[in-house]
């Protein structure tokens, strides 16, 4: 979930239920529909001029947060998307460490609401051109990294993201949101740990043969873990762990926004 980074503690991730179909053996039920987010702002990306928000080359800045998943997610998918020179990223600490990345963001919260006195809450994508917060919802963020905003003229999809498997993608986003927390129960958790294996026993990836945004979401997911039992009674998810943990990008996203791993 997004994390709070001032005077409030952290709020749940507001995305609405969806009906979900996943062709695997990854069989989910609708998550239920969290609490909204206080102060959400949720515009997006457009495709052309009329979108407001449209893509270009070191337009955005993204607001990241130590210890928190999606900031992870983030800057590893920036990663895998080869847009770390266009978009800058901007590390909240804590407000004694980074004062002027707190006072550049509470800035560009007031830009956006009028006489704002709520959370500073990051994830945040900022638009540098206006001074205004376009989205502090992780998921939308992470929808316009992947689609319009990568390779920023083009409306095509990237191939993290490919459109056949976009629902499978949100859906085992939701398992993961779900099930596969340290706050899980202990029975869900290793459900779902159970069906994350049966997905690698027969593919290099979560959803097959190539690595996809769903493998930057599992992988956060399970390294945030902390030591585990349950995962390590799983070797091929500890293989996982450790394989994508070698590749480029997630090792510079890990370095970007640094998360309490597993040891693993």
């Amino acid at each position: 979930m997004p994390e709070t980074v001032s005077r409030t503690s952290s709020t749940a991730d507001a995305r609405p239920c969806e009906q979900i179909s996943f062709p695997s053996a990854l069989r989910l039920q609708p998550a239920a529909t969290p609490s909204a987010l206080p102060h959400r702002v949720d515009s997006r990306i457009g495709a052309g001029l009329a979108g407001g928000f449209y893509p270009a080359p070191h337009r955005y800045e993204l607001y990241l947060s130590r210890s928190c998943p999606f900031s992870l997610r983030i800057a590893i998918t920036l990663e895998l998307l080869g847009l770390r020179d266009s978009v800058a990223t901007t590390l909240l600490a804590d407000p004694a460490r980074t004062p002027d990345a707190f006072a550049s963001l509470r800035r560009a919260y007031e830009a956006t609401e009028y006489h704002f006195d709520g959370p500073l809450t990051a994830p945040a994508l900022c638009d540098r051109w206006s001074g205004r917060i376009v989205s502090n919802h992780p998921p939308a963020i992470l929808r316009d990294l992947a689609g319009l905003f990568s390779g920023h003229a083009t409306t095509s999809p990237s191939a993290i993201c490919p459109p056949s498997l976009a629902a499978d993608i949100e859906a085992l986003r939701d398992l993961l949101d779900r099930d596969v927390t340290p706050s899980a129960p202990a029975s869900e958790l290793a459900a779902a740990l159970e069906l994350l294996d049966c997905q690698l026993a027969a593919s290099a990836y979560v959803l097959g043969d190539s690595l996809t945004a769903a493998d930057v979401d599992v992988w956060t997911a399970l390294t945030g873990l902390g030591p585990c039992d349950a995962l390590r009674s799983h070797p091929r998810l500890l293989d996982y762990v450790r394989r994508l943990g070698d590749h480029p990008a997630f090792r510079h996203g890990s370095d970007v926004v640094p998360l309490a791993a597993a040891d693993v």
